[in-house]
């Protein structure tokens, strides 16, 4: 039986972690996912296509080894009568999930699928809830190394008000799960935009909401408990939006939980993005993190500025950096990116959990929510040294300054050897600053390695 240890994060201790035996989750996953780059045209081809690209153009010695299906894998009708199983579909997987897991594991891979927690899955297919520990059983069954849980269709009797508590009827509703509401006392609020959609994760409550005693909260410990009680380990990855601000629950359910809606290969939807996580770094650590989803290097139009930013920034953050495109056609300048040892080295740092956090906003006052223009200035300690992010979202080419005296950890009078991490060229030894002029929407990066004279 794969049980868990439940510990407390050091500088939250209030958060509680998911410790899964062999050191499963300690670190975040690393892989590709079949979602962005096939949707629900997906089929075993396919996924043998992206593990055996992933060996053969180096990801898996990069450190990359989850390979996961996403939606749209089993029979639309419904269950197995009998057994009341999710059911494959033969067609897209001859070899059912058993056979696909086991052609992924001889790569030296992992397998990853996909479930929801609702009556249908978001293409849908059936889900999963109601049906957890069934489900559980099987994926440990076929092989299965990490879900990835969807929040798609959840019944009526499963959602409660977004902004229940303190004497409004419908916390009734929560008070089945836990038989009271006990309020707590939030901080200063950091998004606040209107959001229309029933997902409700991006408007701050009007009243104090305990988020552990949710509907959103309970499914997805069902769903933990369930595969904490397989005889294989699994990685439990909650991709429920940011529903009902799961950074305030979800570190003791699962080992990574969005923190936004759905990313998409836009400029400006990667700055939402990042936006909004520029204030969730607390709740990122060794064993739990805040995941800004899948990886859109190589998908659509974005420019490789774009593309570096974008990556170097979600392996500073520490979330999950699961590819999602056609491996095949990625370019020579896309794969440097992506297997970058110096991000890669620092997302996954066995020593220090914590991610790079912003010191500075740069535009904006400090601590200022801009979906347009986040945060610029970020940093972060590791195994090797600090490293230190410098992010231009202007339209315009600016000259940037990594100040020692601003960066958290560096000495303000300090010199170090320092490191394009994008080029890989030493700088050498470097006083008080370093400048550089950064193109419109790139990210500088630099490591700030032993100090020197």
């Amino acid at each position: 039986m794969a049980r868990a240890t439940i510990f407390a994060l050091s500088a939250l201790p209030i958060v509680l972690g998911l410790e899964l035996p062999g050191g499963v989750g300690r670190l975040p996953a690393l892989g590709w996912n079949s979602w962005n780059a096939y949707y629900c045209d997906v089929d075993q081809d396919k996924i043998m296509l992206a593990a055996n690209a992933m060996v053969d153009l180096g990801f898996k010695d990069a450190g990359y080894e989850y390979v996961i299906l996403d939606d749209c894998w089993s029979e639309m009708d419904g269950r197995d009568p009998v057994t009341s199983r999710l059911v494959p579909n033969a067609t897209k997987f001859p070899d059912l999930m058993v056979g696909t897991a086991a052609k992924v594991h001889d790569l030296g891979l992992k397998y990853g699928m996909y479930s929801s927690a609702g009556t249908m899955t978001c293409g849908r297919y059936p889900g999963s809830l109601g049906y957890e520990h069934i489900d559980a059983a099987t994926f440990a069954e076929w092989g299965i190394d990490y879900l990835k849980y969807d929040n798609c269709f959840p019944p009526e009797e499963w959602i409660d008000d977004c902004f229940a508590c303190n004497g409004d009827p419908s916390f009734d509703k929560i008070g089945k799960v836990n038989g009271s509401c006990t309020a707590e006392t939030p901080p200063t609020p950091y998004y606040s935009w209107n959001n229309t959609s029933p997902h409700c994760a991006y408007e701050w409550p009007v009243d104090n909401v305990n988020y552990t005693a949710k509907y959103t909260a309970l499914k997805y410990r069902i769903m933990r408990e369930a595969l904490l009680d397989q005889n294989r380990t699994i990685l439990f990855s909650l991709c429920e939006w940011g529903v009902d601000q799961p950074h305030r629950w979800a570190n003791s359910t699962g080992n990574s939980w969005r923190s936004t809606n759905d990313i998409n290969p836009s400029w400006s939807r990667i700055l939402e993005i990042l936006n909004v996580n520029s204030f969730l770094g607390d709740y990122t650590d060794f064993w739990g993190r805040n995941d800004p989803d899948m990886l859109e290097v190589g998908q659509g139009n974005l420019t490789v500025e774009e593309e570096r930013s974008h990556f170097g920034l979600w392996a500073m953050m520490k979330g999950p950096l699961l590819m999602g495109t056609d491996l095949t056609k990625l370019i020579p300048e896309q794969i440097a990116i992506l297997q970058n040892k110096y991000l890669l080295a620092f997302n996954q740092d066995p020593l220090v959990g914590r991610p790079a956090k912003p010191y500075r906003w740069g535009v904006n006052p400090d601590y200022t929510f801009n979906s347009t223009f986040p945060a610029q200035y970020w940093s972060g300690p590791s195994s090797n040294g600090t490293l230190v992010a410098l992010f231009n979202p202007t339209n315009d080419t600016q000259t940037m300054t990594a100040l020692y005296s601003e960066v958290p950890e560096l000495d303000a009078v300090g010199c170090y050897d320092v490191v394009d991490v994008w080029s890989g060229k030493d700088l050498g030894c470097k006083e008080e600053s370093v400048d550089v002029d950064v193109a419109p929407h790139d990210t500088a990066v630099f490591l700030f390695g032993a100090e020197c004279t």
